[in-house]
C-alpha cells in the first residue's frame, strides 16, 4: 500500500493522503534536486574522517582483476573526477544527522542493522565490491566479486545476487545524482552466467530525470567487455531526507 502511494505521488506530483492520514512529501524543486546539489551530497556521503569501517577496501580475497582495476580507478580519482564511495555496514551510517521523510520513518533500536550487500562479514564469502562515482557525468562503476555464499547453480553466482548488486549501485548513483531514494521499478535481462569469485564490472548511467523520477541503466560485463552478464534499468523516486532534530 505504501509503495503504491509513492508511485501515485511520483506520477501526479502533488500530495496524496494515504490510509491513516499520512502524506507524501511534495515535489522537489528541480534546482535543488539535481546539478548543484550533487557536490554537497557527495561531500556528506564521503566524510574525510569517520569512525565507521569502510568495507570497500582491498582484502586478501580480491581476485587479481578486481585488485588491478581498483588501482586503476584510484588513480582516476586523482585527476579524472572519479570519487571512491565508502561502504559502511548500514545506510544509517551514511546519512548521519538525516532521517527518512515523514511517513516513512520507523522506530529505531540498537540492533545490529546491516545493508543486504554487507550482511556477510567473512571476507570473500559474500559481496565484495567497491563503487566509483563521477559527479559531473552522473555515472558509476561498480567492481563486484561474488563469493561462494552467493552461489546459485554449482560454481556460479545466483542471479538474485547480481540483481541486489545492481540495485545497490543504482541506489547510490540515484541518491548522489539527485536524491533518488526509493526504487520504483527494476528490470533485468540476464545474458550469461557468472563464475563465483570472478570480477563483474557494472557500468551505471543516469539516462534522464523528470517528474520527480530518475531513470537509470546498467550493463554488467567482464573486465575486457567481451562478455555481457546482464543488462538492467531502474526508476527511482526523488525524496529529500530530513534533518534530525537535536532533541532526539
Amino acid at each position: 500500500m505504501l509503495r503504491r502511494g509513492f508511485q501515485a505521488a511520483a506520477r501526479l506530483g502533488y500530495h496524496r493522503v494515504l490510509p491513516g492520514g499520512r502524506c507524501i512529501l511534495p515535489r522537489l524543486n528541480p534546482a535543488s534536486a539535481f546539478g548543484s546539489s550533487t557536490d554537497s551530497l557527495v561531500s556528506r556521503f564521503c566524510p574525510e574522517k569517520t569512525d565507521f569501517k569502510d568495507y570497500a577496501l582491498p582484502n586478501a580475497s580480491w581476485c587479481p582483476d578486481m585488485l588491478s582495476l581498483y588501482k586503476e580507478f584510484m588513480e582516476k580519482t586523482k585527476s579524472s573526477g572519479w570519487v571512491k564511495l565508502p561502504s559502511f555496514k548500514s545506510n544509517r551510517e551514511h546519512i548521519q544527522g538525516l532521517k527518512l521523510p515523514s511517513g516513512l520513518a520507523v522506530p529505531s533500536d540498537k540492533r545490529d542493522w546491516r545493508s543486504l550487500t554487507r550482511c556477510i562479514q567473512v571476507e570473500g564469502q559474500g559481496y565484495e565490491y567497491v563503487i566509483f562515482f563521477h559527479p559531473s557525468e552522473k555515472k558509476s562503476v561498480c567492481l563486484f566479486q561474488p563469493g561462494p555464499y552467493l552461489e546459485g547453480p554449482p560454481g556460479l553466482a545466483h542471479g538474485g545476487a547480481l540483481a541486489a548488486m545492481m540495485d545497490e549501485t543504482f541506489s547510490k548513483t540515484a541518491y548522489l545524482t539527485g536524491e533518488g531514494l526509493l526504487t520504483l521499478s527494476l528490470n533485468i535481462r540476464f545474458k550469461n552466467l557468472i563464475p563465483v569469485g570472478s570480477l563483474v564490472v557494472l557500468n551505471v548511467e543516469v539516462e534522464k530525470i523528470e517528474d520527480q523520477k530518475i531513470y537509470i541503466s546498467c550493463i554488467a560485463q567482464n573486465r575486457d567487455q567481451q562478455m555481457v552478464y546482464a543488462k538492467s534499468s531502474a526508476v527511482f523516486l526523488q525524496l529529500q531526507l530530513e534533518e534530525e532534530s537535536s532533541q532526539q
